[in-house]
C-alpha cells in the first residue's frame, strides 16, 4: 500500500504540474576513514540555495554572516548571524538565505556531521557522556540553541576549521556537552513517533499512549481515554507524559495536528478549511489560531512560502 506521503505527492503533481517539496533528496556526507566526524566549511558569495534534503547522520550547523529562512521538517523559521542548530538523522531540512550582514564577505555555514553509531558508542562506554543521549533524542525534531549558548560554542566550531582530526574530536565533544546543558534551547519540527526514546520501565505505557495519539490525532481525544490506554490515573498519565515529552497531552496533540496540516498545505491544493477538518479542527478560526501560535504564521502564508 502506498504511504500517505506518496499519495499526497502524486496528488500535488497532478494538480499543479510541479514536483512537490514534500519529497527531499537523499544526501550522503562522507566521513573519512579513521575519523569520527566530517566538517564542511561552506562559503557562498551568491547565497545559500534552497536544497530540500536529508541524510542518516546528525548535523550541527553554525550559520554566519547570513540571514534568511530555515526549513526543518514542518518548521519554517528565520535565522540570522550565529544561528546554531542540531538535527537528528533523516530529518528533511534546508536553509535559504535572503541577505548578508556584511556584503564584503560570503554567507558561511560551518556544518559538522557525525553518526548515530559513534554517538551511541560514546554514551555506552563513557558514563560521563550519558547526558548526550537526551540531546540525541531531542535532535530528532531539530534543536535551535539559545543565543547565549551559541556565543559560547561558536569559537569551538570556528576553531575546528584549522584543527587536526584529533583536536576536532575534542572540540566536538566539548561543544556537544555544552549544548546538552542549554535549558533555553527550542524544538523546531513537530513530534515524530519514530524518533522517540523512553526509559525502559515506562516504555510500554507511554508507547501505547503515543501509538494511540499518532493513529487517532484527528479524532476527539480525552485524557480519561488515554489514561485507560496506559492503565494509569489521569494524574499519573499527566506526570508520565510530561516526563517523556516535556509537553502536556493537549500541546502534543496540537503539534501533531498542525504538523500534519503543514504536510497537506505543502503537498496538496485542498482548501484550508478542508485541511483544518482533516486534521481534527471543526472550527476554522481555532485552527488558524493554533497554527499561528505554533508556526508564527498563518496557514495561507505558510503555503505561499513553499509555493514561492
Amino acid at each position: 500500500m502506498a504511504s500517505s506521503d506518496t499519495i499526497l505527492a502524486k496528488q500535488f503533481h497532478r494538480t499543479t504540474g510541479r514536483r512537490p517539496f514534500l519529497k527531499p533528496f537523499f544526501e550522503k556526507p562522507v566521513i573519512a576513514e579513521g575519523q569520527s566526524s566530517a566538517l564542511l566549511n561552506r562559503r557562498l558569495d551568491d547565497g545559500i540555495p534552497f536544497q530540500w534534503h536529508f541524510h542518516r547522520e546528525f548535523e550541527l550547523t553554525l550559520t554566519l554572516n547570513s540571514e534568511g529562512r530555515r526549513f526543518i521538517g514542518d518548521h519554517i523559521g528565520t535565522y540570522g548571524d550565529g544561528d546554531l542548530v542540531l538535527l537528528g538523522p533523516n530529518l528533511p531540512h534546508t536553509w535559504a538565505s535572503d541577505l548578508k550582514q556584511d556584503e564584503s564577505g560570503p554567507h558561511v555555514a560551518l556544518v559538522i556531521w557525525f553518526t548515530s553509531e559513534w554517538l551511541s558508542g560514546l554514551v555506552q562506554t563513557m558514563p560521563e557522556l550519558s547526558r548526550l543521549k537526551d540531546l540525541a533524542s531531542r535532535a530528532g525534531r531539530g534543536i535551535q540553541f539559545s543565543q547565549h549558548m551559541g556565543e559560547r560554542v561558536r569559537p569551538l566550531i570556528e576553531a575546528m576549521t584549522e584543527q587536526s582530526p584529533s583536536q576536532r574530536l575534542l572540540g566536538l565533544l566539548e561543544a556537544l556537552l555544552l549544548l546538552s546543558e542549554d535549558g533555553a534551547s527550542v524544538a523546531l519540527a513537530s513530534p515524530d513517533r519514530r524518533q522517540q526514546v523512553f526509559a525502559e520501565g515506562d516504555r510500554p505505557r507511554i508507547e501505547r499512549v503515543l501509538d494511540h495519539l499518532h493513529g487517532h490525532y484527528s479524532e476527539r481525544l480525552t485524557v480519561s481515554d488515554l489514561a485507560r490506554t496506559a492503565h494509569l490515573s489521569e494524574s499519573g498519565l499527566h506526570r508520565l507524559f510530561r516526563r517523556h515529552t516535556m509537553m502536556t497531552v493537549s500541546e502534543y496533540i496540537s503539534q501533531l495536528r498542525v504538523g500534519r496540516a503543514c504536510q497537506l498545505l505543502i503537498a496538496t491544493q485542498q482548501p484550508i478549511a478542508l485541511v483544518a477538518t482533516d486534521v481534527g479542527y471543526d472550527n476554522l478560526s481555532n485552527f488558524n489560531k493554533q497554527f499561528k501560535a505554533l508556526k508564527g504564521t498563518t496557514p495561507r502564508a505558510f503555503r505561499n512560502t513553499f509555493a514561492r
